[in-house]
């Protein structure tokens, strides 16, 4: 959904969540809203939609506001599903906390489109992991991901009782001056400058069975949150769903604009001027999101550098080798190595 000005909107339906939070930390939300002149039917936030850089000016400010408490992990404490009740329900009635991570992808829908969280599996560890979709990833993406890893944290010890736990979360961000905060309120030990934003555990939990599973309210929830899904009035932007497309596909990653157009059944020229309405360049996106696939499979100790190299749409591993560099200033094999 856009405005008249043709910026992208997204739903406020978490308001709730940020008024406790702002009280938490000794401030008014509606005033910040004034202040910065944010317009938005605080009435009816169930229907709420703010310009998608007013919700990044929003945490800026609540954040330079706060002074009890930092701002994202009074946010991510106080979240609750006010709006989403068969988000909840589903969650809540989950059998296995593998079935519980597909709330992941509705709330990305629901409340923001740039925020996916995936679950990732690497022998005896399993993490969730926070990525920025789209272009540019903006300077307060970590307030984001602190206050998404406090809730998440905040429900997975929930759904467990006491049977496991996180045992660290990564930021990719630089080490912050509340740092000590951050562990006291995830509750588990807290790396900064890493690979990946990520929220780590035993790969077993995933399947342990949970104490409230509940099957057939599990399955009448989840037709409720496809129902809502169907009836949501923002569909993904056009770089979303590219990206989402060259991930099913990623022999995309080394073709041209033509074959990604086909497959989004777009005109090239459509496809680039939508692109270009959303600030973006093809082959920018394109690039991005090679580089940050090429980071992930060589984080992968499985995948040899040629397969990669051929994933990522390369004609052979010299090429990738070169582009890799290009990006990052090293290697493939040394960034491997770390």
């Amino acid at each position: 959904m856009r405005d008249a000005g043709g910026e992208e909107r997204v739903p406020l339906i978490t308001l709730p969540n940020w008024v406790k939070a702002a009280a938490v930390c000794g401030f008014s939300i509606g005033e910040v809203f004034e202040e910065l002149g944010v317009e938005a039917d605080l009435l009816h936030a169930r229907e709420a939609t703010v310009r998608g850089s007013d919700i990044d000016r929003l945490m800026a400010a609540c954040v330079a506001r706060s002074r009890r408490r930092h701002f994202p992990f009074a946010l991510g404490e106080t979240f609750a599903f006010e709006y989403l009740p068969e988000l909840e329900t589903f969650l809540t009635t989950s059998p296995t906390l593998r079935e519980s991570a597909r709330v992941f992808e509705w709330l990305r829908l629901l409340i923001n489109p740039h925020l996916r969280m995936q679950l990732h599996e690497d022998g005896p560890l399993a993490s969730l992991r926070l990525d920025w979709q789209g272009g540019g990833t903006p300077q307060v993406f970590q307030w984001f991901v602190e206050a998404t890893f406090v809730s998440v944290a905040k429900f997975g010890r929930a759904l467990l009782q006491g049977r496991g736990d996180m045992r660290r979360a990564t930021f990719q961000s630089p080490r912050p001056t509340y740092a000590e905060e951050a562990r006291e309120r995830l509750r588990v030990p807290v790396a900064y400058d890493q690979l990946h934003n990520a929220l780590e555990m035993d790969r077993r939990l995933l399947d342990l069975k949970l104490q409230g599973a509940f099957d057939s309210l599990h399955r009448q929830a989840e037709q409720l949150v496809a129902r809502r899904l169907a009836e949501r009035p923002a569909p993904p932007t056009t770089a979303i769903r590219l990206e989402h497309a060259m991930e099913r596909r990623p022999s995309l990653l080394g073709q041209g604009i033509a074959s990604s157009a086909r497959e989004l059944g777009l005109h090239p020229r459509t496809l680039q001027r939508r692109l270009a309405d959303e600030g973006l360049r093809f082959a920018e996106l394109q690039a991005n999101l090679r580089l940050k696939l090429a980071k992930a499979w060589l984080a992968d100790a499985g995948l040899d550098i040629e397969s990669i190299s051929e994933r990522l749409g390369f004609a052979d591993r010299r090429s990738f080798t070169r582009a890799f560099s290009r990006w990052t200033g090293t290697t493939p094999s040394a960034f491997r190595k770390g």
